[in-house]
């Protein structure tokens, strides 16, 4: 009797642990995740599925919440509905959406889709706001979204543009919006302001786990305070947009808080990201970034600024040749760039090839007409050149004086520039040794930054975007400095200092210049034509030699023999 009134139990308890699973399996495939205000959650989202973000238990005092949902390269797609539409949806890497809220409503259904086929991993987070809060891009007029809290990027080679739409003040739930245009007076959202923020990721580091780091220390208003840089403040009455430098390879974070001074209050837009670069790219994407054009050409010139560095002045026909080099092939460049379409890899071959006659130029100016002064100017030119880059790549160079004017940067740049040649006329030799040692070890510099990223490269960079760029004076030129660029500094001091040392050591007992060998020559032609007593003046001239040893080829050879009749 026993065992028919156990059997019954355990077929209701087995039936019990099927309708279980069946539940768990039936949950699964609904793709419901739940987000918690202000927690992040890693999301993955397969082929042809839609992923359910559920929010639960909201604050009656919170108004406003923002869904935010980052991946590294690949497009996600965020929805008010199930199925996306025109203006219920937004696709991007970096993407978000903003509801408000009802009376009552304590949570909230979002859904999140793949809209390109693929597995798309990322991380999310659900930020609330106020009512007394800004309201991020309420008042956009471009967007599909009514509400649009997004920041949109673009970039080229040169600069990185950054938008997004005004927002508009808060509001109580239920209520309607306030008007966005309809005054400009203190109580409407021309009071608000903007403060646009910057953060750099690790350098040399673009891995999904450093991009999701980032996202997660700077994604609300406190963290970006914190960690990020503030780069400008724009009020209602600019466009809300803003352009920095483009940093191929370098992952970099930009943010925007919306201010209302009145009220003490602030929202942040979603942040966005960029490395520069594409990774959907095979030849100069991201991973490959390098060209081996560019690899091999700095390569040389490192080798070459290396020698320079610690043996220029003694060698001073080499010196001249690698200046020439660099004056000549930098300027071509810049011309060909400017002038014509071709090819990054065709210039750069155009701009060696040009960079070698302008070497062999200036040393053959130097060999026939001796004129030291003249090489000097050349050379404090381009240590000029590197002084003035430097003065103008710290945050000297984003002040809005330059930024605004061509004019007054490029007079600047120009007068830093020029000053360096005026020392040179009183201290040539000295100053010729500091250019081998400060040109020379920043070439080395350089030819690392051929191979591993290091933020000194843009001291010059910036000026060869400018010379490119026609629209690059709006553009921050800040970059990032990290530890690879402070060892970077290091080398570049001490392969300087230790050139500049050893040159001025070696050099102290020996002329300031070497002679001209033109001169020279002319000097020892005329010393022999004029001392009768030195050996070589009886010796025949080369024109001479060469002439008698040609009639020496061509005369025939004569029978030895005795031709003349002998003397008794």
């Amino acid at each position: 009797m026993r065992r028919w009134i156990w059997c019954p139990l355990l077929l209701l308890l087995l039936l019990l642990l099927l309708l279980l699973l069946g539940c768990e399996v039936q949950a699964q495939e609904e793709n419901r995740v739940v987000f918690l205000p202000g927690t992040f959650q890693n999301v993955s989202l397969s082929q042809n599925e839609t992923v359910q973000a559920v929010v639960s238990r909201i604050p009656a005092e919170v108004a406003f919440i923002t869904l935010q949902f980052h991946t590294q390269h690949r497009n996600a797609t965020l929805s008010y509905t199930r199925m996306p539409g025109l203006g219920l949806s937004l696709t991007a890497v970096d993407s978000g959406i903003l509801s408000a809220l009802q009376p009552g409503q304590a949570s909230l259904s979002l859904f999140l889709s793949s809209p390109d086929g693929d597995n798309v991993s990322g991380t999310g987070v659900i930020l609330p706001f106020s009512s007394i809060d800004p309201v991020p891009g309420a008042c956009n007029m471009e967007s599909n979204l009514d509400i649009d809290p997004n920041v949109y990027i673009h970039y080229n080679l040169y600069e990185t543009t950054i938008s997004f739409g005004p927002a508009n003040l808060g509001y109580e739930r239920g209520e309607a919006p306030p008007a966005c245009d309809k005054s400009t007076d203190t109580n409407t959202r021309w009071r608000l302001q903007y403060d646009i923020y910057q953060y750099f990721l690790p350098e040399n580091d673009l891995s999904e786990r450093s991009l999701f780091s980032g996202i997660q220390a700077v994604a609300d208003i406190r963290g970006m305070m914190e960690n990020g840089k503030r780069v400008m403040t724009l009020s209602s009455s600019e466009k809300t947009m803003a352009m920095f430098n483009s940093i191929p390879g370098q992952g970099v974070i930009y943010s925007v808080i919306v201010r209302d001074p009145v009220l003490n209050t602030s929202a942040s837009y979603v942040p966005v990201h960029t490395y520069a670069c594409s990774f959907a790219s095979t030849l100069d994407g991201c991973q490959t970034l390098g060209k081996v054009s560019t690899k091999v050409f700095f390569t040389i010139a490192g080798l070459a600024g290396l020698f320079v560095c610690f043996f220029g002045h003694r060698f001073f026909k080499c010196e001249m040749f690698c200046m020439g080099f660099s004056f000549a092939a930098f300027f071509f460049f810049v011309l060909m760039k400017r002038t014509t379409d071709l090819d990054y890899d065709i210039c750069l071959a155009v701009s060696a090839v040009i960079g070698v006659v302008g070497g062999v130029l200036l040393v053959m100016s130097w060999w026939r007409f001796g004129s030291v002064m003249a090489c000097i100017v050349v050379v404090g030119l381009m240590l000029g050149f590197l002084v003035a880059s430097t003065v103008l790549f710290t945050p000297l160079g984003d002040l809005d004086v330059f930024r605004r004017s061509d004019v007054v940067f490029w007079v600047t740049f120009c007068c830093i520039m020029l000053m360096v040649p005026l020392i040179f006329v009183r201290w040539p030799r000295e100053g010729n040794i500091v250019t081998c040692g400060v040109v020379g070890a920043y070439a080395v510099v350089l030819a690392v930054n051929a191979y591993i990223y290091t933020s000194l490269s843009f001291i010059t960079l910036n000026i060869l975007k400018r010379f490119l760029n026609n629209n690059y004076s709006a553009v921050f030129t800040d970059v990032p400095f990290q530890t690879i660029d402070y060892a970077m500094i290091t080398v570049w001091v001490v392969l300087g200092v230790c050139g500049i040392v050893l040159q001025l050591y070696r050099e102290r007992s020996r002329p300031f210049f070497p002679p001209s060998p033109y001169l020279m020559w002319l000097q020892e032609r005329e010393r022999r034509e004029t001392n009768v007593l030195d050996p070589s003046h009886h010796f025949p001239s080369l024109p001479s030699r060469l002439l008698a040893r040609a009639k020496q080829l061509t005369k025939k050879t004569e029978v030895a023999g005795e031709h003349t009749p002998l003397l008794l």
